[in-house]
């Protein structure tokens, strides 16, 4: 139902799962578990899965923190799209790569729940995107200290209010890893 004609097609967003990011995350490795077990589906059935690596001061291009975290591996033709900003579309070419493979929904995963993960789920619904977030397949790390919600309250709020996000023409669905679908229409 996404506002960009002729784009029927998914893709999984896999965002910003790296070794400085993922190294602290809430329920690491069943995250990663749940992802990979994604990744693995979307490629059976032939959806298009993107990469979005973050670069930043504490994430120097080119540096062990910066690299993809070693359980979750690129194919050799999939793309990789490196950002800046918490938006994975601001300013990089994830919107020209998934125009070219006609993508109108996307299937968000990663990290952090709490920045990088909400700014692109929002960033592709106002770019006219259905977005469905993964509910068991994005977590953050552990900001108490600075005033924040536990991690696991995060997480469960980001799947409670995203399901109440509409506008006209898209949809924003939360969706298990076992319930969501990775076929296009």
């Amino acid at each position: 139902m996404t506002t960009l004609q002729g784009r029927a097609a998914t893709a999984l967003l896999v965002i910003d799962m790296q070794n400085g990011v993922a190294s602290g995350l809430h329920a690491r490795d069943e995250v990663v578990a749940t992802i990979d077990g994604l990744v693995t589906r979307a490629r059976a059935q032939g959806t298009p899965v993107v990469w979005v690596r973050h670069q930043s001061d504490e994430l120097p291009e080119g540096s062990d923190v910066w690299q993809l975290i070693p359980e979750l591996t690129p194919a050799p033709d999939e793309v990789i799209v490196d950002k800046r900003y918490g938006d994975s579309f601001e300013d990089t070419p994830l919107e020209a790569e998934l125009a070219a493979r006609k993508v109108g929904r996307l299937v968000v995963s990663g990290a952090q729940t709490d920045a990088c993960v909400r700014a692109t789920l929002h960033g592709g619904f106002v770019r006219g995107y259905d977005v469905t977030l993964v509910s068991d397949a994005h977590s953050t790390e552990d900001l108490t200290a600075w005033g924040a919600p536990p991690p696991d309250l995060v997480v469960s709020h980001a799947n409670l209010y995203w399901q109440f996000q509409d506008g006209p023409g898209r949809t924003a669905t939360v969706e298990s890893s076992d319930e969501v679908d990775l076929t296009s229409a």
